[in-house]
């Protein structure tokens, strides 16, 4: 979609790419506003910054569904962009609102935060338009190097730097895995574009056998894109930088970029590789499956708090996946729902975390929260339907979430993976269970010394009423996704 000046000059419609095109520019202005100011301006660039997101999804909620494509096909806006920018616009805005008090109080208030935070949504709505394997990398590293500078962002505390650095080394060994398999992609299909990948895989399937080279980078870009949602077997930084760095930023970690990765590895599978499927399913079960169990059993023994919502995330992350194992329309509908339902819990468990502070300072530890039923008794009746959403417990949000992912695998015949999903779903409720024992028959620990702010009881109280009340409504967010998954086939 382009307008000609001249015979030679094309002008892209900026209109497709208008929200990074807000992104992009604001970020720019908030930080000239930043280095004028210092970081006195951190409170009004934070709050800048969330209405920069604001604005970006009204335009985003104003584009047409139709597919269109800009810079020479490499960028797509359609349907399915657009219901998952919608989700990290919103998981950014509320990690922002959340950080305000605990970057205040751990004296880390700098304005370059919330400018890390809309550079890294930047490159994450990047990833989710990506339609070309180029424009895929370029988004995903704009993301990820604001992102290694956030896990770090607490310059004083040894934990926050060795976060960072366990994220940087790792992130650089994915993206060179991500790389090899692109230049192989690229190498043996002659193009970059995802349609161009599709049109060279349909005619070599015609032709006769498909070229092995081409599975081989298949297989390294997976590798590449699993490191980016933390499944199993490159989940090995998730629990070190989810305790590492600051809550809020572990709560940021959790939303937002989840979001983007997952879009994007089903938009890299179902958009170039629909004559691989056999191929690339077997890799997307298997580290579903492995996922799903280690995120079940490994949680068991924790004790800390975030470590914890670290092993969830990535059992999470496995059973999103198995809507991606059925590689069926049904199935990426499964993974859009299951992402927005998780993001909903999510945010509401971390606003609890952040929650959890004392004179001394911020607790971490599970036994921090014995009693606190009687201490303060909403904040454990609302942590208690999170957690029973998270276990899967109908009639929570999270049952559906389920509910959808597994009925793909079965319509798909993916018996044993659905029966082994719904087998850790049973093992990892013991630990969410755990919780709601520890503040509800424990004795009780010493009480938190802050009252929650106005905007963490608004943002608990959303996040709550979306996950308890979801069953009443739930054609809404069904519609949307199902016209989402319908942009990809």
């Amino acid at each position: 979609m382009s307008q000609q000046l001249g015979p030679n000059f094309p002008i892209p419609d900026i209109m497709v790419a208008m929200p990074e095109s807000i992104l992009a520019v604001g970020g720019m202005a908030l930080l000239m506003l930043g280095v004028f100011r210092g970081d006195s301006s951190t409170r009004l660039v934070s709050w800048l910054a969330v209405a920069l997101f604001a604005i970006a999804g009204l335009v985003i909620i104003q584009q047409p569904n139709e597919s269109a494509t800009v810079f020479g096909s490499t960028f797509v806006a359609d349907a399915f962009s657009k219901f998952i920018k919608i989700l990290i616009l919103l998981g950014s805005a509320v990690a922002l609102v959340m950080s305000h008090g605990f970057i205040r109080s751990e004296k880390i208030e700098r304005f370059e935060f919330p400018i890390l935070v809309v550079f890294a949504t930047l490159g994450m709505c990047m990833m989710v338009s990506a339609n070309d394997l180029i424009a895929l990398y370029m988004g995903l590293e704009l993301q990820s190097l604001a992102l290694y500078v956030l896990a770090s962002f607490n310059r004083d505390s040894l934990r926050s730097t060795e976060a960072g650095l366990k994220y940087f080394v790792l992130g650089a060994l994915s993206s060179g895995l991500l790389l090899y398999g692109c230049s192989l992609i690229y190498g043996f299909s002659g193009t970059t574009t995802f349609e161009g990948i599709a049109y060279a895989l349909a005619n070599e399937a015609n032709g006769g056998a498909l070229n092995v080279g081409l599975i081989f980078g298949l297989v390294f870009l997976t590798a590449g894109l699993a490191f980016k949602v933390s499944a199993v077997p490159f989940h090995m930084w998730t629990p070190d930088v989810y305790e590492g760095a600051p809550t809020p930023i572990t709560a940021f970690f959790a939303g937002a970029p989840k979001m983007a990765a997952m879009a994007l590895f089903v938009r890299a599978l179902v958009g170039p590789f629909p004559e691989l499927t056999p191929e690339w399913q077997q890799i997307i079960v298997f580290v579903s499956i492995a996922s799903m169990l280690l995120g079940a059993f490994a949680a068991i023994g924790q004790t800390n708090i975030k470590r914890l919502m670290a092993y969830s995330s990535i059992g999470h992350m496995g059973f999103a996946l198995v809507g991606l194992a059925a590689g069926t329309e049904d199935g990426v509908r499964g993974v859009l729902i299951y992402l927005a339902i998780y993001l909903a819990m999510n945010i509401g468990t971390f606003v609890c975390i952040l929650s959890m502070r004392r004179t001394e300072g911020m607790v971490e530890d599970i036994d921090d929260l014995a009693g606190l039923s009687q201490t303060r008794p909403l904040m454990a009746l609302s942590l208690l339907i999170l957690m029973f959403s998270l276990a899967g417990i109908p009639p929570m949000a999270g049952f559906f979430a389920k509910f959808y992912v597994f009925l793909a695998a079965i319509q798909a015949e993916l018996y044993t993976l659905a029966v082994l999903g719904v087998l850790s779903s049973v093992v990892g409720a013991f630990y969410y269970i755990r919780i709601v024992k520890v503040m509800y028959f424990d004795e009780p620990a010493e009480a938190f010394a802050y009252p929650m702010s106005g905007e963490m009881r608004v943002i608990l109280f959303g996040s709550v009423a979306f996950t308890a009340l979801f069953f009443l409504y739930p054609s809404a967010l069904v519609a949307s996704a199902t016209q989402a998954a319908a942009a990809l086939f």
